[in-house]
């Protein structure tokens, strides 16, 4: 945002400044005309009139080559403005004259590792380390810090990843600034920041049918504001959205993380996430998990490493957010971290950072969770996806196949725009899919407001939880490969519908797209239990099964009146006898567990059909595997 590049700018101005007034002991020239020019610009500099200080300069050292001072001063002037190629000619000649003062040459290396001169800067800090006598801890502390950066710069470009950014287009970019991409998981809709007269807005393009984006419009009314608003999350649904308010009337301090969902077509007012969460100090860049209940930011509140870290926050079961706590050192560094990205596999985080070693200013990074909840080394991205000037703002499609992040490039519209390239393989995220739908009344076929929940069976991690909307029912649940998930939809006044999705390292991540009918409870209505799991010929229920037994209980407890019988069914294989019997020890091993959750009895029965009534042909594993199951029926209304 903004606010960071004006602190930047300040910081760099001071640095500068700093250099110019220290680089070397003072001197003048024997040259009269000379020593005059420099006084010129010593009163130039003091105005900020770096131009007219640049000229009477470049006066004084023609007219005296061996007035170091004069030089040094120019390459500080010219570093200040950025000319780094001018700065670093103004202070080979200053080294050349005579020993220099060694704070001369980290100015050096600092202008050649800002333009990409890696090898020259490694050598040039080196010097300054060895001859610097100053006590300075922080300016020690950079020096070794941009010497990992040069040893590790000069490797890097030897092995370039294969890079060619994509501008968005004219759809999308325009001559103003455009940064902050934010996709949701099934890569429809594109919602980023745009600076217009100095206000940020969030704007939202549609992907359409022919793979072109729409034309941006701004995002809503609702959000939207005569202040700025940037630097946004958006959940992988596309429900809710978190982004970063600036002097609002409400916040705790100079900048605040907001929520607003999505209701139906158009956002709910936005609300601060409180006391709990937002400080007296700058907090910003939400990055939300896709289970929702993980939000990832970055702040310069106390207790951090560095000037800027990142922290995180969790939603508890209540709906309360706790209180944030630091990532750590293994993200965070005594410099600075920035714009997190959290993928929609959970577990790998890409963010920007000046504090590990990279290619000079800030770097993107990618850092995978570990098994025990950890965070993996960071990992730079590569070159020449990073280099000498700053990356920030790297955003992850689904599928893990393309980045988008904003940059000043030729073929850009203007000021900042947005782009995507091809991910590198090893900074791709873990391998998802999603499943994508609507919930409709099975008669009606209106829009139903449902409650949609995925569950890991294996963890007994809830991956997605949320309510459909009645103004069009969608939903989007993101599901990383590798396990199996048990898949729930309730609406009151109805039966609830039942899926369980097997996703194996093998799967292709292929989309799930699923329109889902719900029949009112009504005498007669009937559910497949597709995820209540035993053992071969066992009936003992497995821990698997709760998700789908909590689901049942739900609907009991909901709709006080209604009566049920669980159903136990099977394949053909086998003993017909073996087979009605252990269909009936299922069907009352589902009996027991409602009875033991205190659903009275009489509401209750259960029947053992073995493979008397079978939904699918016995004569492949596949219809075999939907003939062993069970169901509910219901009795009484």
């Amino acid at each position: 945002m903004n606010r960071i590049l004006s602190i930047y700018l300040r910081m760099l101005t001071c640095c500068s400044l700093l250099v110019a007034s220290l680089s070397v002991v003072a001197q003048e020239s024997v040259v009269r005309k000379a020593q005059q020019n420099f006084e010129y610009a010593q009163r130039s500099l003091q105005n900020r009139d770096y131009d007219a200080a640049i000229k009477s300069l470049q006066e004084a050292a023609a007219a005296d080559p061996a007035f170091q001072l004069a030089f040094v001063q120019l390459g500080d002037v010219y570093r200040l403005k950025k000319d780094f190629e001018k700065a670093r000619s103004s202070y080979l000649k200053a080294v050349g004259i005579s020993t220099a003062d060694a704070r001369v040459y980290y100015s050096l290396a600092d202008v050649e590792l800002k333009s990409g001169d890696y090898e020259n800067a490694g050598k040039h800090f080196r010097i300054f380390k060895e001859t610097y006598k100053g006590k300075d801890r922080e300016l020690l502390l950079k020096t070794d810090k941009y010497i990992k950066d040069c040893d590790f710069s000069v490797i890097a470009i030897k092995s370039p990843e294969k890079y060619q950014p994509l501008n968005l287009g004219a759809a999308v970019n325009t001559k103003d600034r455009e940064y902050f991409p934010a996709l949701t998981a099934d890569g429809s809709s594109l919602i980023f920041s745009r600076t217009v007269d100095g206000n940020e807005d969030f704007y939202i393009s549609h992907l359409g049918a022919e793979k072109k984006w729409s034309a941006a419009v701004p995002l809503s009314n609702q959000i939207n504001t005569p202040q700025n608003e940037g630097a946004q999350s958006i959940s992988p649904d596309g429900m809710y959205l978190f982004f970063t308010g600036c002097n609002r009337e409400d916040g705790f301090g100079s900048c605040d993380l907001y929520l607003s969902h999505k209701n139906g077509n158009d956002w709910d007012k936005p609300f601060n996430l409180g006391a709990a969460v937002n400080s007296s100090a700058w907090d910003s860049q939400p990055a939300v998990s896709p289970d929702g209940n993980t939000l990832y930011f970055v702040s310069n509140r106390p207790g951090g490493l560095g000037g800027y870290d990142l922290w995180k926050t969790m939603l508890n079961s209540e709906g309360e957010w706790s209180k944030p706590v630091n990532l750590g050192p293994e993200i965070n560094t005594v410099f600075d971290e920035m714009t997190p990205f959290i993928h929609p596999d959970g577990k790998t985080l890409y963010f920007s950072s000046n504090g590990w070693p990279g290619l000079g200013n800030m770097d993107i990074y990618f850092s995978r969770m570990q098994d025990n909840g950890s965070w993996g080394k960071p990992v730079n991205i590569g070159y020449p996806i990073n280099t000498f000037s700053e990356e920030t703002g790297l955003m992850v499609s689904a599928d893990g196949n393309k980045g988008m992040f904003s940059s000043v490039l030729k073929e850009g519209f203007g000021d900042m725009d947005i782009y995507s390239f091809d991910l590198p393989k090893a900074a791709k995220p873990l391998p998802i899919t999603y499943v994508k739908g609507i919930v409709r009344d099975k008669e009606t076929k209106n829009f139903l407001e449902a409650k949609v929940q995925v569950v890991n069976l294996k963890t007994k991690e809830t991956k997605f939880t949320d309510y459909t909307s009645k103004v069009n029912g969608e939903f989007l649940a993101v599901m990383p490969l590798g396990s199996t998930y048990a898949f729930n939809a309730i609406a009151d006044g109805y039966l609830f519908y039942s899926d369980n999705f097997e996703l194996t390292t093998a799967s292709t991540g292929k989309p799930y797209v699923v329109e889902i009918y719900l029949e009112k409870l009504k005498t007669g209505g009937n559910v497949v239990l597709r995820n209540i799991f035993f053992d071969t010929n066992k009936y003992e229920l497995l821990p698997a099964s709760v998700t789908e037994l909590s689901s049942l209980l739900e609907l009991m407890q909901a709709n006080t009146s209604i009566s049920i019988e669980i159903q136990g069914h099977t394949d053909n294989v086998g003993v017909a006898a073996d087979n009605q019997k252990l269909s009936l020890q299922r069907a009352k091993a589902v009996y027991d567990y409602l009875i033991t959750h205190q659903i009275a009895a009489e509401r209750l029965s259960f029947k053992g059909f073995g493979s008397t009534v079978p939904i699918a042909k016995n004569d492949t594993a596949e219809g075999r595997q939907k003939n062993r199951r069970t169901s509910f029926q219901i009795t009484k209304v």
